[in-house]
């Protein structure tokens, strides 16, 4: 069973109550219904905010900073549940925190989508794409394909890997203002960014540590960044 949760550090600034009542009481009743109904696992979304402002590189579970936003509160609060659920209940769960999904069917509109497909949709308009900060913030970008990989292999896993949270990336690194540039030359533009303000909440620098996922769950991913970016282009291209 997977319970999917309302993402957005910036959004979770502005309506804290909100996600609070979704992202925590909504997975916990999801978590309550499967135990009261004799399901035997539960994966659910967790997210690379919960490193918050811990500097070092790469992140590993275990080694968390103080959080930045109420979005990043409401993804521990739902990792202690998970581990809660597996001690005191027997249920198996499996936490997956997901670094920067990118892929095809990512919607690029609305003041908070995702940054790939929404610099896509601005560039192949010929607009000019907003950066937040001066660019030079880097992320582990992980394709689609490699996330659809992980929840079936957490469907797969045995129960002595459950009541754990697992880093779900390439373990890579990619800076904004590269990315913006991979773009421009996919795209045949040339198109000077704005530099905005940077967003609150927002962590500087994200790079996966993904052994234990290799090792517990079997977590194995091919798509690095680069044949991730070619594919999720072409969709775009295709469908917008």
């Amino acid at each position: 069973m997977f319970f999917i949760r309302r993402p957005g550090v910036p959004r979770s600034i502005e309506f804290p109550l909100i996600y609070e009542d979704i992202n925590i009481r909504g997975t916990l009743n999801m978590m309550e219904a499967t135990r009261q109904n004799g399901v035997k696992k539960f994966v659910y979304a967790s997210s690379s905010s919960v490193y918050g402002d811990h500097p070092v590189l790469p992140k590993k579970e275990g080694q968390e900073g103080k959080l930045l936003s109420p979005y990043a509160v409401t993804k521990r609060v739902n990792e202690e549940y998970g581990r809660l659920y597996k001690e005191l209940y027997g249920l198996d769960t499996y936490g997956l925190r997901y670094f920067n999904v990118f892929g095809r069917r990512q919607d690029p509109n609305g003041a908070y989508a995702a940054v790939i497909p929404k610099f896509i949709k601005q560039l192949m308009n010929d607009e000019r794409p907003t950066i937040n900060g001066d660019g030079k913030q880097s992320r582990d970008f992980t394709y689609v394909e490699n996330v659809i990989e992980a929840n079936f292999k957490a469907c797969l896993a045995s129960s002595s890997a459950a009541g754990e949270v697992y880093n779900i990336a390439y373990g890579g690194r990619e800076y904004l203002i590269d990315i913006y540039k991979v773009l421009c030359n996919a795209l045949g533009k040339d198109v000077e960014p704005i530099y905005g303000p940077e967003r609150p909440g927002d962590i500087k620098h994200s790079n996966a540590d993904i052994t234990k996922a290799r090792d517990l769950l079997g977590y194995d991913p091919e798509w690095d960044f680069k044949r991730g970016i070619k594919e999720a282009i072409v969709w775009y291209r295709e469908n917008l």
